[in-house]
């Protein structure tokens, strides 16, 4: 049994996220999560909201209410979701919680103590008519690579370049639109990345199974220009981590906090911590390699424009230190979902939104969709045809129809018990050899985290009990040979059951009710297919369970397209 470490990408506190975010990092990394404790490993599946930086305190001035208040009641709110989309985290903590502030605090000595932390004075945008230095995110603008003009101060969200608020072209405050912007000096502190790039390139480079994504943009900002920069770790705002040195305020950094982009990924460690704290778990032997962490596998999960801050800034953070810290094994990144041509917009209220696409079907329906069209290899995109395709093909007209077939033509022709009578022949022996194969390929795909693969194998599972159904035909059997048709049907029962358990990572809610409706909630996963198909014995007791999925009418589709498609 391996014990696996998986993170999801952090999302900001400021605001409800769109399908897009969900299928970036918090989805599928509970796919994989909840595959690998299927294989009995052991898990910790661990995420928290992302609180800190300019995005909280420009939600928060905008909602009119204090900024930890907000990010209290957010917390909440995307605690809630993620439950709703049965995303089961070990725990969902908060970068503002004390252990991060504790940890962030600690990183920054030891770095400092190592020599990789420097002051420096920078020239940053000020803005007048707000009387304040602007942090980077509350600097937008156009980007000087790519042309986008909405730009923030950071980076790029186009073309993932990392900028700072003075390479804008045209910039503007986005507390309040002024473009009465001065640049003036202020002291911040430098993480010395420059200095960490040898031992960066060595690491990336031996890194052979990453995806070529993860590894295409590490060595991008690695190496591209004038490659690996230093990079500030302080801003000048009024909510975050305070800046210490030695336990006490750093001289003339006082009025400073951490940047967001430091002490976010801290955050894993952190929200480890907290679970540690209130389980009574060891939070160490998972992150400290002296304390057994390397034993672990560590797994993340994130949105192509985290992976820079994932493969340099956390690592560099983590090496640098000195200290005997987890790094990361393997990072699982995706590209973009778009909708329906274009980019989800909040503001233009275009795309569907994590409440709102729970207010509109159960999870299982958006689960099943997101997972089969994950944009791994390229940018993917969402449409109301597709979607619907996918529900009424796939998760209706496949999955649903098997289960409500089998067992409502079991419960009318022998009750709702496994048949007896008859035997297993040349054509259930044909299909059990075939999904002994593609058993085997949909765990070899999710083992190595090939998401669509995974789910593109397992329709074709359950394609094959369609197909051995229709051919069997039992109703047409039973009339000439009842014992026939009752080997087939014991054997398409024991289909479901196997169908539920293979199904539980991306549709738990369906595989929960076809376990229940079998009787069979205990069932793990299988050691093959043969064993799988006699595990319900005959005369083990089921019942029919209600209609899986209905399907999308054309009229409902035609509804929610014109609903989410925004203000233009």
């Amino acid at each position: 049994m391996a014990r696996i470490l998986i993170t999801s990408a952090l999302p900001y506190i400021n605001g409800i996220k769109h399908l897009g975010n969900l299928i970036g990092s918090q989805l599928p990394s509970d796919v994989y999560a909840r595959y690998m404790r299927g294989r009995g490993h052991e898990v910790l599946h661990i995420c928290a909201t992302d609180e800190h930086g300019s995005p909280a305190e420009l939600a928060a001035k905008k909602a009119g209410q204090p900024v930890a208040e907000y990010c209290a009641e957010m917390h909440a709110v995307q605690a809630d979701l993620a439950r709703g989309f049965r995303i089961g985290f070990d725990h969902f903590g908060r970068t503002s919680d004390p252990a991060n502030h504790k940890l962030t605090q600690g990183f920054a000595e030891a770095l400092d103590r190592a020599g990789l932390i420097s002051e420096v004075v920078e020239h940053q945008i000020y803005s007048v008519d707000d009387a304040r230095f602007l942090a980077d995110r509350y600097v937008e603008g156009t980007c000087p690579n790519c042309g986008y003009d909405r730009a923030r101060g950071d980076q790029c969200e186009n073309c993932t370049k990392q900028l700072d608020p003075t390479d804008l072209i045209e910039p503007r405050s986005a507390i309040s639109g002024s473009t009465n912007l001065e640049v003036r000096e202020t002291r911040h502190l430098h993480l010395r990345q420059k200095q960490m790039r040898g031992q960066l390139s060595e690491w990336i480079e031996s890194r052979t199974d990453w995806p070529v994504l993860t590894t295409s943009i590490a060595k991008k900002w690695l190496n591209d220009g004038d490659g690996l920069q230093d990079r500030g770790i302080t801003r000048d705002l009024d909510w975050g981590i305070k800046v210490t040195r030695n336990g006490a305020p750093w001289p003339g950094l006082e009025d400073k906090v951490f940047y967001v982009w430091f002490d976010a990924p801290i955050g894993y460690i952190a929200a480890t911590v907290e679970w540690a704290d209130k389980t009574g778990n060891d939070w160490k032997r998972w992150w400290r390699t002296d304390a057994g962490a390397q034993d672990v596998k560590y797994v993340q999960f994130m949105g192509k424009d985290n992976v820079p801050f994932h493969t340099l800034s956390f690592p560099a953070t983590i090496l640098g230190s000195g200290e005997p810290w987890k790094l990361v094994d393997y990072i699982k990144s995706f590209n973009y979902l778009n909708y329906e041509g274009g980019q989800f917009s909040t503001s233009l209220g275009r795309g569907v939104f994590m409440d709102q696409a729970l207010d509109i079907l159960p999870s299982d329906y958006w689960r099943w969709w997101l997972l089969s069209h994950c944009p791994e290899t390229s940018d993917s995109e969402f449409t109301w045809e597709s979607f619907q395709s996918g529900v009424n093909k796939d998760l209706a007209d496949v999955l649903g129809n098997f289960v409500s077939r089998v067992t409502k033509f079991c419960r009318s022709k022998f009750s709702e018990e496994v048949p007896s009578g008859g035997q297993y022949g040349p054509e259930e022996d044909a299909l059990i050899a075939d999904l002994e194969t593609r058993l085997k390929a949909y765990e070899t795909h999710m083992e190595a985290i090939d998401i669509r693969k995974s789910a593109a194998e397992l329709r074709a599972i359950w394609v094959a009990g369609n197909e051995y159904l229709q051919a069997a035909a039992p109703w047409a059997v039973f009339k000439e040979d009842p014992d026939r048709a009752a080997a087939q049907i014991r054997l398409a029962l024991n289909l479901i059951r196997l169908y539920a358990v293979l199904s539980k990572p991306f549709i738990p809610d369906a595989a929960h009710t076809m376990l229940e409706a079998m009787n069979a909630t205990d069932a793990e996963w299988p050691e093959s297919v043969a064993e799988a198909m006699s595990a319900l014995p005959a005369g083990h007791a089921f019942t029919v369970p209600a209609n899986l999925f209905d399907k999308i009418t054309d009229e409902a589709r035609e509804e929610m397209q014109a609903r989410y498609a925004g203000k233009g």
